[in-house]
């Protein structure tokens, strides 16, 4: 399976969320490590992986329109 990985500042223009946002109040409570993002090489640096957040977006999209729908 392939995967495409993003920069915090790339998923901020696909999702249309703030970086800082997804730093500071997404990562580690929606977005979890292992799953959602990866820190390559044991380093700071995040790299997002595009299909489990998608996969959760739409996921809760549906939910949302199951209920207000």
């Amino acid at each position: 399976m392939s995967h495409t990985y993003l920069t915090t500042e790339e998923l901020s223009m696909r999702i249309k969320y703030d970086a800082r946002t997804i730093r500071n109040q997404l990562k580690d409570s929606v977005f979890l490590e292992g799953i959602h993002y990866i820190r390559p090489f044991g380093g700071r640096k995040l790299l997002f992986i595009w299909e489990p957040i998608e996969e959760e977006l739409l996921k809760n999209s549906a939910m949302f329109e199951c209920f207000h729908g």
